[in-house]
């Protein structure tokens, strides 16, 4: 009897011990925890580790960014956590509640301008171009349109990255689909919990800068049940409604003598008839102001300007931060070697030979001269750039600019131009006599349904 006793005191003991795990108890489920924090373990058990996993073996600086995405996560799940136990905060307090996220976006994307010469570029701009979605939480009333938008910038990199591994490495292939499916998950997640901002409880303290949220729970425990519902808002009473409306109507009856009780306004204290009362100082009154997200904080001490950059690296022309240089010549060009310009303001730059490719990335002012390209030649993130094509060039693309002149040469009259996102585009076409003759690129279209598919055409904008 003795050792049944004894071995039942040593069973309530380690039943004891379970419940008293963080925010456990015996069935295996966290106490408190909102719904839609929740769901958002779902997510970082589920894409987030997948994407995590993928780039732990493709490793390098691929497995350095993803860690850093998942801090930024972490972070965000920390405010998901805040504001389902917390009510709406001031604008100044959000801002500091929003801090943490802000510097893990921001040290995402410095990660990427550290490492221009890496070998996986393409993966830590897709990352580094859609990171900036971890601000969703500040977006009201449209989060969800937000994140979408921050998706479709990493499109441009995850697609070269498809094009150049689809048939030579499928885990590469399999990296961009995981990384993608954050966001798209993300999407949903919003749409479901945060249609048009983030929730916040109606119940608790008003959230403050110094609101902490509770460590995640450990790996391998069940999504906890969600917390109470909150307390039904209190009823008037019926009585209390009967004695305004019956005021009311004792008022309208009074019929002309309504107006009885108020106040003649004479010409002197009409401003039409004084302009003089227009000068006085007075506080006036406003209506509630609209609710703004706020922005993420920025690093108040800037990086250093980065020095101007002309060197051939391996088989790649770097060309950065040039400011004000009317002069740049790239000359001894290989066919295999490609140029990559980026950061360049006010500057002209020529490029002799045949090479492989060009890429002008985040440029403004910028002019180019080139002879050959058997590849592509892309202008990216730029502003107010000139293209001139001496020889033969077979397809442009302009992704993401404003403001972009090509001057085709007549030996590259068959060029493709391919253009997303951008504006005020021209092409440029040589005459007989020597001149250019100009011809803007369509920015309007139209689209209908013809009963089987979309039909898209260019429509001519009126006047």
């Amino acid at each position: 009897m003795e050792r049944l006793v004894e071995r039942l005191e040593k069973a309530v003991e380690r039943l004891e011990t379970v419940c008293q795990g963080p925010g456990m108890c015996g069935d295996g489920s966290a106490k408190g925890v909102a719904q839609y924090v929740q769901a958002f373990d779902a997510l970082l058990a589920g894409p987030v580790a997948e994407y995590t996993k993928i780039s732990k073996e493709v490793g390098g600086d691929v497995q350095k960014h993803a860690e850093m995405v998942h801090a930024g996560l972490m972070s965000e799940r920390a405010l998901l956590v805040v504001a389902s136990q917390h009510q709406q905060p001031a604008e100044n307090a959000f801002s500091e509640l929003l801090k943490p996220i802000s510097e893990q976006i921001q040290a995402v994307q410095n990660f990427r301008e550290k490492n221009r010469g890496s070998k996986l570029f393409n993966h830590l701009s897709a990352v580094s171009e859609s990171i900036p979605a971890l601000g969703w939480v500040a977006m009201a009333p449209k989060p969800g349109p937000y994140v979408k938008e921050m998706t479709d910038a990493a499109m441009f990199y995850t697609n070269r990255i498809l094009k150049e591994y689809k048939d030579v490495d499928k885990k590469q292939v399999d990296w961009v689909k995981a990384y993608l499916s954050i966001w798209t998950e993300l999407q949903a997640y919003i749409k479901e919990y945060h249609t048009t901002g983030l929730t916040w409880s109606k119940t608790g303290p008003v959230a403050t800068a110094g609101a902490k949220a509770p460590p995640p729970p450990p790996a391998g425990v069940a999504p906890p049940p969600p917390g109470p519902p909150p307390p039904p808002a209190p009823v008037s009473s019926s009585t209390d409604d009967s004695a305004s409306r019956s005021a009311l109507f004792a008022q309208i009856n009074r019929g002309e003598g309504i107006t009885s009780g108020l106040r003649h306004v004479s010409d002197d204290m009409k401003t039409h008839k004084n302009p003089a009362l227009k000068n006085q100082g007075g506080p006036v009154r406003s209506g509630p102001k609209p609710f703004t997200a706020p922005k993420p904080a920025c690093n108040a001490n800037p990086s250093p300007k980065a020095p101007p950059l002309l060197e051939l690296e391996g088989k790649k022309w770097r060309v950065e931060n040039q400011e004000n240089a009317t002069n740049l010549v790239i000359s001894d060009t290989e066919l295999k070697q490609v140029a990559y310009v980026f950061k360049c303001t006010n500057s002209t730059l020529q490029i002799k030979g045949k090479i492989n490719s060009i890429t002008l990335d985040n440029c403004k002012k910028l002019g180019l001269v080139f002879d050959d390209v058997v590849g592509i030649v892309e202008i990216i993130n730029s502003r107010d750039v000139k293209v001139q094509v001496m020889g033969k060039v077979p397809t442009i693309s302009i992704n993401k600019t404003d403001g972009c002149h090509v001057y085709l040469s007549k030996s590259s009259l068959d060029c493709e131009i391919v253009s997303a996102k951008s504006s005020e585009m021209n092409v440029l076409i040589p005459t007989e006599g020597g001149d250019f003759t100009e011809f803007p690129v369509p920015e309007q279209f139209k689209t209908v349904w013809n009963g089987q598919k979309l039909v898209t055409t260019v429509t001519e904008i009126a006047g």
